[in-house]
């Protein structure tokens, strides 16, 4: 999870990502920063995040990002 928080804060400063768990639904996180991120993370898990992963229950906050790094064997 630090890892992941550190992407987190370096992509998006100034966001709660511990205290928020609506962070697509409120549209905290943009598209945009979405793809950013889906970059980042398959990057440095050595993942591969897909279309079908692009869904707001996995990116509304840092926990549902953590859980779908850990389904798709995130290191």
């Amino acid at each position: 999870m630090d890892k992941l928080l550190q992407i987190l804060e370096e992509n998006c400063p100034g966001i709660d990502f511990l205290g928020n768990d609506r962070l697509i639904d409120d549209e905290i996180l943009t598209s945009l920063d979405v793809v950013v991120l889906v970059a980042e993370f398959n990057d440095a898990f050595n993942i591969s995040i897909t279309v079908d992963d692009l869904v707001p229950e996995n990116f509304n906050s840092a926990q549902a990002m953590y859980d779908l790094i850990c389904r798709l064997g995130g290191k």
